[in-house]
C-alpha cells in the first residue's frame, strides 16, 4: 500500500486567505482606534490651551456710552474656549453676542464654523453668522451656499452679508448681487438680513439704495460714533480685542441700543 498524503495545516485551502483578511481587518481597526484617540487627544490639548489664555483687561478703549457689546470671530482666532469668553468681565463690560463666519462666495465654509456656532449656543452667547460677499460670483450660489450651512433658531441674531471689496466690478453690478442675495436669504429666513461695511465702500459703492436695511458698520478712528450719516446698529469699533480664551486679536463690537431693543432684533 503507497503511503498516505497528508495536507500541510498552513496549506490548507483558504485558511491563509482568510487570515491575511483577519490580520488586515485588525490593522485597519487598531489604526481607526489610534485616529479616534488622538483627535480627542488633539481636542483636548486645544481646549486646554486656549482654556488657560487668560488677560488683564480687554486691552483696547471702549466706547462708555453703550451697554451691550460684542465680538466677531472666524478661523483666524482659531480653537476658542467659548466658556472663558463667556465669563470674562471687566467692570460692567462683558461679550454678549458675537458675529461668527460661516461661508465665503460659493463653495469656501469656514472650517471653524461648526464648533464656534454650537459652543457659543452652548454658552448661552447670542450668535449670529456671516457670509463674506464675492461680487464676482453668482449672488444667487452664494445665497443657496449659505442657507445651506445655517440653521438660525430663535433668539439668534439675524444673518449677515459682509461686504468689503469690489473685485473690478463696477457698483452698479455689485448692487445688484448684493441685492439678489439680501432677497434670497431674507426669504428664506423671514427677516431682512443686517450689511456689514465700512463708511467709506457704503457710500462710494452701495450708496443709499440699502437704506432699508440694519447696518453693521465698521470704522476704527472714532472713539465714540463711527463717521457715517446713516443710522446703525451694530458698530466695530476695534480689531485689536483681548479677550480670554481667544489666543489672538479679535474684533470687538458695540450694540446701538439697550436690552430690550437687542431683543427685539433677535430671530422669533
Amino acid at each position: 500500500m503507497p503511503p498516505r498524503k497528508t495536507v500541510n495545516p498552513r496549506k490548507t485551502p483558504g485558511k491563509s486567505k482568510k487570515s491575511y483578511a483577519l490580520r488586515i481587518l485588525a490593522a485597519l481597526a487598531f489604526t481607526a482606534l489610534l485616529s479616534i484617540l488622538g483627535y480627542f487627544l488633539a481636542n483636548y490639548i486645544l481646549e486646554r490651551r486656549a482654556r488657560f489664555t487668560r488677560y488683564p483687561g480687554f486691552g483696547i478703549s471702549i466706547p462708555t456710552d453703550f451697554i451691550i457689546f460684542g465680538i466677531d470671530v472666524s478661523h483666524h482666532q482659531g480653537h476658542i474656549a467659548w466658556d472663558a469668553v463667556r465669563k470674562m468681565r471687566e467692570g460692567r463690560i462683558s461679550v454678549g453676542f458675537a458675529f461668527i463666519k460661516a461661508t465665503e462666495g460659493i463653495r469656501l465654509k469656514d472650517a471653524r464654523f461648526d464648533r464656534n456656532w454650537r459652543k457659543a449656543g452652548e454658552q448661552g452667547v447670542r450668535r449670529g453668522a456671516y457670509h463674506y460677499f464675492l461680487p464676482d460670483k453668482n449672488a444667487r450660489q452664494q445665497a443657496v451656499h449659505f442657507i445651506r450651512q445655517v440653521k438660525l433658531a430663535g433668539g439668534d441674531l439675524p444673518p449677515v452679508l459682509d461686504v468689503e471689496e469690489t473685485r473690478g466690478m463696477p457698483p452698479a453690478t455689485i448692487r445688484k448681487r448684493v441685492r439678489e442675495w439680501l432677497e434670497i436669504v431674507g426669504r428664506h429666513y423671514g427677516v431682512k438680513p443686517i450689511i456689514y461695511a465700512s463708511p467709506s465702500f457704503y457710500h462710494k459703492v452701495l450708496g443709499t439704495s440699502f437704506n432699508d436695511h440694519r447696518l453693521w458698520v465698521a470704522h476704527y478712528v472714532r472713539r465714540n460714533r463711527p463717521r457715517i450719516a446713516r443710522d446703525w446698529v451694530f458698530w466695530q469699533f476695534s480689531e485689536s480685542g483681548r479677550v480670554n480664551g481667544i489666543r489672538s486679536r479679535v474684533d470687538f463690537n458695540v450694540f446701538s441700543g439697550d436690552s430690550a431693543e437687542f431683543r427685539k432684533l433677535l430671530m422669533p
